[in-house]
C-alpha cells in the first residue's frame, strides 16, 4: 500500500515537472497560489522528440505567454529541457537541452540546476550563455540572476559592441555590465587563431563605463610579443578614457629616432589633458603637454613644448601656443591667441609638416567685443614674434597698441543699404630704431579711420543694379627719424556701380538634364587720385589679383593707400546647374579697364604698370566633369607680355573608393619668375589588401624635388600597417625628413607615429582603407 501511494506521488511530481512547456516563476519565487495552480492543472505526459505536436527545446520569446494564455510578467524565468525533476518550490534539475531565459539573458547547458529561493543556476556540460547580446561558453557556469554575478569556466567569449573575442580559465561576472577574465586573452580579430592579441593575467571589461584594463599583459602580434606592460587600459568603444595611450615612434633627420609616452587626462566631459613626453634620440627628451576645454559659452586649447638642454644647440628650447573665446553674454565677448618659440630655427628642427615649418609669423591678441542687432565694436591688442629664415628674411608687422573698432550696418532702410566702419589704432615697431625710420616705416604713429557706405540695390530675378558711395577719411600722427610728430590727414569718396543680367535656360551637359545660366557683369569704380607718397605703410599691401580682387573698389588691403580709379570691369559666367540643384561645371571670364591712367602705385611693388589701359584677363573653369572626374583651373593672361602670366590646372580622378588622383600644374610669373611646379599625388591599391600612396611636389625651375611623401597600407581583417616616408621644406634650401610607422589594431589602439594627419593634407581625396 506504501509503495503504491509513493508510485502514485511520483507519477504526479513527474507528470507536472517533466512536460517541455515553459514553468513560469515571476521574479524567480513562485507564489502558493501559482504552485497550487499548477499542481491543480491537469498536464498530459510530453509526447516523445519527433512526434507531432512536440516542444522544440529551443529558447522561448520572451513575450511567450503562459498556459492561460497570458503574457509572462516582466522578469520572469522561463525553464525549458527535455527532463525537469524537482520541487517547484524549492530546487528544479533540467536535464538535457536545458535552459533558463531571464530578460536578456539566456543559459544553455546539458545539465541545470535552479535554486528557487536564492534565484541562482549552476549548470555543467556545453555551455552557452547570452547576456545582453554578449556570448559565453564553458564547461561549468554558476549565475545569480537578480545580481548579474557569477562565473563560468574555460570559457570562449565574444562581445557585441566592439566585436571583441576571447579565451580564459575562468569569466567572472562581477555585476550586469562588468566582467573580469583570468589568465585569458583579448582580440577585436575573428577565428581561433587571431592576427593580434592581449595576453594577460587579468582582463576587466567594464561596459558602463566603456573601458578595459589589463594587468600584466603582453600584446602579440602574428605570435610575436610586441608589447609589455604590467598595467594598460583601453577603449571598449570610441569614448573618451583617461589612461595610458599606446606609444608613438618615428625617426627625423634633424633629430634622430624618436619615441613619445603620452598619458590622456579626461578629467570632464568637456575638459581633458594629455602629456606626452618624448625622447629625441639626438636632443634628449622633450617635454609636452595639451589641455583642451569645451564649456557652454567658452573653449580654448593650449598646448606647451620644454627641451631643457638641446644637446645640439646647448639651451633650452621651447614653444607655447593657447587659443581661448569666451561670450559672457549680452553681446560681450572675448578672444585671446598667444603663441611663442625660444628661437629663429624651432620651426626647423620640430616640424614635421609643411604648415608647421611655414608658421614664421607668431601672433600675440587678445580682443574684447560688444555686439547689438546693427552695431559692434571691439578693443584689439597684438604683436608678433617672426622666426626668421636667414636665406629669406621678412619684416615684423606693427603691433597694435591697441587698435578700437566701431561697425554698424542697416539693409532696406526705405530701400537703401548703409554701412559705416571706424578704426583708431596705434601702430609700434620695438625693432626699428629711430635712425632707421622713415615716413613710410615710422617706428611708431597712430591712424584714425572713418569709412561710411551707403547703396540702393536693385535685384530682381533676371538682373540687379546696385549703385553705392563711400567716403574713405583717415588721418595720421606719424613718429619718424626721432623728429616730432607730423599729422597728415586725406579724404577720398567713391562711386561705384555694380550690375548684371541673369539668362536661363534648358539643355544637357553630357547626356544629363541642367540649366545653364550666362550671366554678364559690369562693374564702374571711381575714386578721384591723391598723392600718397607721404603716408606710411603700417598695414597695407596690394592685393592679389584674381576674380574676388576684380570686383573690389580698392587695389589695396589695409587703410594706408587708397588706389585712384576710373575703371570698368566686364565679366561673364556660366554654369550648368542639375535638376538637384548642384553646380555642375562653372566657366568664368574677366578683365578690367582703366579709362585713366594709374597713378597710386604702392612702393611694397617693384613692378610699375600704372601706364596699362587694361588688366590681365582673368579665365576660369572648374566642375565636374562626371562622378569619377573633376577640374579645377584659372588662368592670368598679360596682353601686354603676350604671355602667362599666372597658371593654375588641377584635375582629380576618382574612379572608386581608395582611388584618387590628383594632378596639378602652377605657375606665376606675377610674384615669383621661378614658381614652376608640378605636383601629383595619389593613393592606389597596388595588389590585394596593399595600397600606395604618395605625393611629389617638383619644381621645373630649380629641376629638384621640392617635397615629397610617399608610403605603403596594408589593411588586414583586424588591422592595418602604415610606413610613410616624408620630406618637407622648413627653410629655404633646408628640408627635413621624417619616417612614419604605424600599426592600427582595428577596435584596440594605433601603435606608432600618426602620419594619417600628413596623408589628407597631401592627398586630396584620400580615404581611410579600413573605412567603408
Amino acid at each position: 500500500m506504501i509503495w503504491f501511494v509513493l508510485r502514485l506521488l511520483l507519477f504526479r511530481a513527474r507528470r507536472l515537472l517533466s512536460m517541455t512547456v515553459m514553468a513560469v516563476f515571476a521574479g524567480g519565487l513562485a507564489t502558493s497560489q501559482a504552485i497550487a495552480a499548477a499542481d491543480a492543472q491537469s498536464v498530459e505526459p510530453t509526447a516523445a522528440p519527433g512526434a507531432e505536436g512536440e516542444s522544440s527545446g529551443q529558447p522561448q520569446d520572451n513575450a511567450a505567454a503562459n498556459d492561460a494564455g497570458q503574457p509572462l510578467e516582466e522578469g520572469a524565468t522561463t525553464l525549458s529541457a527535455e527532463q525537469i525533476t524537482g520541487r517547484p518550490d524549492r530546487e528544479i534539475e533540467l536535464e538535457r537541452e536545458a535552459e533558463v531565459v531571464r530578460g536578456t539573458n539566456t543559459l544553455n547547458a546539458d545539465r541545470i540546476t535552479y535554486d528557487i529561493i536564492r534565484d541562482e543556476v549552476e549548470a555543467v556540460g556545453n555551455i552557452r550563455i547570452q547576456r545582453d547580446g554578449d556570448r559565453f561558453t564553458g564547461d561549468k557556469a554558476r549565475l545569480k540572476f537578480d545580481t548579474g554575478t557569477g562565473y563560468v569556466t574555460q570559457p570562449t567569449y565574444h562581445l557585441q559592441l566592439n566585436n571583441a573575442q576571447g579565451k580564459a580559465e575562468q569569466v567572472i561576472f562581477e555585476g550586469e555590465d562588468r566582467a573580469r577574465i583570468s589568465q585569458g586573452t583579448y582580440s577585436t580579430c575573428e577565428g581561433t587563431d587571431p592576427d593580434w592579441y592581449l595576453s594577460s593575467s587579468t582582463i576587466s571589461l567594464d561596459k558602463g563605463r566603456d573601458i578595459g584594463t589589463a594587468s600584466k599583459a603582453l600584446l602579440y602580434f602574428k605570435g610575436v610579443p610586441i608589447l609589455g606592460t604590467p598595467y594598460m587600459s583601453f577603449p571598449m568603444s570610441d569614448a573618451r578614457k583617461s589612461g595610458i595611450l599606446p606609444p608613438t615612434f618615428g625617426t627625423t633627420s634633424k633629430g634622430g629616432f624618436e619615441l613619445t609616452a603620452p598619458y590622456y587626462f579626461n578629467i570632464a566631459p568637456n575638459r581633458d589633458l594629455t602629456l606626452y613626453p618624448k625622447l629625441i634620440s639626438k636632443r634628449g627628451l622633450q617635454l609636452g603637454a595639451q589641455a583642451r576645454y569645451l564649456g557652454e559659452r567658452y573653449a580654448g586649447e593650449t598646448r606647451l613644448e620644454v627641451l631643457p638642454d638641446d644637446q645640439v644647440s646647448k639651451r633650452d628650447r621651447y614653444a607655447l601656443s593657447s587659443t581661448h573665446r569666451q561670450s559672457f553674454g549680452q553681446g560681450w565677448s572675448f578672444a585671446s591667441n598667444l603663441n611663442l618659440a625660444s628661437d629663429d630655427n624651432y620651426p626647423n628642427d620640430f616640424s614635421t609638416t609643411l604648415t608647421e615649418a611655414d608658421n614664421r609669423l607668431l601672433e600675440r591678441e587678445v580682443q574684447l567685443s560688444y555686439v547689438q542687432s546693427f552695431w559692434s565694436t571691439s578693443l584689439l591688442a597684438s604683436s608678433y614674434q617672426v622666426l626668421q629664415d636667414p636665406r629669406d628674411r621678412i619684416s615684423r608687422p606693427y603691433d597694435r597698441l591697441p587698435q578700437w573698432t566701431f561697425r554698424a550696418a542697416q539693409q532696406n532702410v526705405s530701400g537703401f543699404d548703409w554701412s559705416v566702419i571706424s578704426e583708431v589704432t596705434g601702430f609700434s615697431d620695438p625693432d626699428r630704431l629711430p635712425g632707421a625710420s622713415s615716413t613710410l616705416n615710422p617706428g611708431s604713429g597712430r591712424r584714425v579711420v572713418v569709412n561710411p557706405r551707403l547703396s540702393y540695390p536693385i535685384l530682381y530675378p533676371g538682373y540687379f543694379v546696385v549703385p553705392q558711395v563711400s567716403v574713405h577719411a583717415s588721418a595720421y600722427d606719424v613718429d619718424a627719424n626721432g623728429s616730432a610728430s607730423n599729422s597728415i590727414s586725406r579724404v577720398l569718396p567713391t562711386v561705384s556701380v555694380d550690375s548684371g543680367l541673369i539668362f536661363e535656360r534648358d539643355t544637357h551637359f553630357l547626356g544629363t538634364k541642367a540649366t545653364q545660366t550666362l550671366e554678364p557683369r559690369l562693374f564702374y569704380v571711381y575714386t578721384p587720385y591723391k598723392n600718397q607718397s607721404d603716408f606710411p605703410l603700417f598695414d597695407t599691401a596690394l592685393s592679389d589679383f584674381n576674380f574676388s580682387q576684380i570686383f573690389q573698389e580698392n587695389r589695396y588691403s589695409g587703410h594706408d593707400r587708397i588706389s585712384d580709379a576710373n575703371q570698368l570691369t566686364a565679366a561673364v559666367v556660366s554654369r550648368y546647374i542639375e535638376e538637384s540643384g548642384i553646380e555642375r561645371m562653372r566657366f568664368a571670364l574677366a578683365q578690367r579697364y582703366y579709362l585713366n591712367q594709374q597713378k597710386v602705385i604702392s612702393e611694397q611693388t617693384s613692378i610699375d604698370r600704372s601706364e596699362d589701359t587694361k588688366s590681365d584677363i582673368l579665365a576660369a573653369v572648374s566642375g565636374r566633369i562626371n562622378s569619377k572626374l573633376s577640374l579645377d583651373s584659372s588662368l592670368q593672361y598679360s596682353q601686354t607680355d603676350k604671355e602667362l602670366s599666372r597658371a593654375n590646372f588641377g584635375v582629380r580622378w576618382q574612379p572608386g573608393p581608395k582611388r584618387v588622383l590628383n594632378l596639378e600644374y602652377r605657375r606665376d610669373l606675377a610674384t615669383n619668375p621661378e614658381l614652376k611646379l608640378i605636383d601629383i599625388s595619389a593613393q592606389w591599391p597596388l595588389a590585394r589588401r596593399w595600397y600606395g600612396v604618395g605625393r611629389v611636389n617638383y619644381s621645373l625651375e630649380e629641376k629638384e624635388v621640392a617635397e615629397s611623401l610617399i608610403g605603403l597600407e596594408y589593411k588586414a581583417d583586424c588591422w592595418v600597417f602604415r610606413m610613410v616616408g616624408q620630406r618637407t621644406p622648413t627653410a629655404t634650401g633646408v628640408a627635413s625628413t621624417a619616417l612614419f610607422f604605424q600599426l592600427e589594431l582595428t577596435g584596440f589602439s594605433r601603435i606608432g607615429s600618426d602620419p594619417l594627419p600628413e596623408l589628407r593634407e597631401n592627398v586630396p581625396g584620400y580615404q581611410l582603407v579600413n573605412q567603408l
